[in-house]
């Protein structure tokens, strides 16, 4: 069994807890590049969920193993909360046990409820932990989690008025890939095979792909098809490809339309205006690339996070916001009348995109990297045991 004492600092183990979504990966993975440039010999650990997501954008990556955990959906009634209990319960005794055997230098919360049981373990054995909060709202688990961690990260200064006193808050930014720092229009344009003579509309949904995204504009296509010098970059997500590659198709109009890339710094780089969730990570891209933007939060949110993400752009003159109303019959023509303006002045939208690079943390990852290495030094000269309620 390792114990604090026998850690080598040369090759830490380093966990990171999270899933569900690209938004609770990517910067975790983003982060893992940044240590591995401190830690060369460091080994990731990521404690997911079942979803194909997280094995789709974790897979073929080297030196990473992937732990897929079985939590039950939280349920509103009565009847179902014992079998959620025993299921949290199976899981956390799970982390404790891998933890006893195989101890990490540090375990770092990214959001949703896969983080507790991993980040409650950890503290229970002493372990330094840490959680990212990316959106300017917290969500449930990291409201529950952060008085019991050393530190929280969070990317705008919005977020901190949210947590407690006590609880240790850095607005760092939202740690990205390095390739976003470094997106060429060129290249972008020759990876999607574009015309380097034409602006690029960039549409996508993140991720996953989002059906009220794609509906909006595919109910304006009649439109865009007469909008002279643009070509379109759109990006579905796997379950509305298909129809809407058959409503690009037969139309006057240049535009590659994808289920799905993993060169989302290659498709910004491209664009001259993006419509698109508001996702934190989403949105951390878009100011390091420095893209003006039209955002369609998710609606279902019950605390509309993404609406105050957006919120965050908008005040800084970055982006505009068209509340998604689902229909799109509705989304249609309000996307149309944001749009008509923001494709025709060119002026007007390369202020928002510089509005927007002003946002931007590009070096957020790396600063997040620096901070967390300081716990694992910290961590490895005093043991220190924390005391948590065994209650969830």
């Amino acid at each position: 069994m390792l114990t604090q004492s026998s850690f080598s600092q040369a090759t830490p183990t380093i966990v990171f807890a999270g899933g569900a979504s690209g938004g609770h990966l990517y910067p975790a993975l983003a982060v893992a590049e940044a240590l591995r440039e401190r830690a060369p010999g460091a080994r990731f650990v990521f404690f997911g969920t079942k979803r194909p997501i997280e094995r789709r954008i974790l897979g073929g990556i080297a030196g990473c193993e992937f732990v897929s955990q079985t939590l039950p959906m939280i349920s509103r009634m009565p009847w179902r909360w014992p079998g959620v209990l025993w299921g949290y319960h199976r899981v956390s005794s799970a982390c404790r046990s891998r933890f006893s055997d195989d101890r990490p230098a540090l375990v770092i919360g990214t959001g949703g409820l896969a983080a507790v049981p991993v980040i409650r373990a950890a503290v229970s054995a002493g372990i330094p932990t840490a959680l990212f909060n990316p959106d300017a709202l917290p969500g449930r688990a990291n409201r529950h989690l952060a008085p019991l961690v050393d530190l929280v990260f969070v990317q705008w200064e919005d977020a901190m008025g949210h947590f407690p006193p006590d609880v240790r808050v850095e607005a760092l930014g939202c740690p990205i890939r390095l390739e976003f720092n470094d997106a060429q229009r060129s290249e972008g344009i020759e990876r999607f095979d574009l015309d380097p003579n034409l602006r690029t509309l960039l549409i996508t949904g993140a991720s996953q792909g989002a059906q009220s995204v794609n509906q909006a504009v595919v109910a304006i296509l009649g439109w865009l098809e007469g909008v002279s010098g643009w070509q379109i970059l759109h990006l579905t997500g796997d379950g509305d490809y298909e129809t809407v590659r058959v409503a690009y198709a037969g139309r006057r109009m240049r535009a590659t339309v994808r289920a799905y890339t993993d060169d989302m710094a290659a498709a910004l780089g491209a664009s001259d205006l993006v419509i698109t969730r508001a996702g934190a990570s989403t949105l951390a891209e878009i100011t390091a690339v420095g893209r003006a933007a039209v955002l369609m939060p998710y609606p279902f949110h019950k605390d509309q996070h993404q609406m105050a993400n957006a919120r965050c752009l908008v005040r800084a003159s970055a982006a505009r916001i068209l509340r998604d109303e689902v229909d799109p019959a509705i989304n249609g023509p309000a996307l149309r009348a944001i749009l008509e303006p923001l494709m025709v002045d060119h002026s007007g939208r390369e202020a928002m995109a510089a509005a927007a690079r002003r946002l931007g943390r590009g070096n957020a990852a790396a600063r997040v990297a620096e901070r967390l290495m300081n716990l694992i030094h910290e961590g490895n000269a005093s043991c220190r045991f924390k005391t948590v309620e065994a209650t969830c």
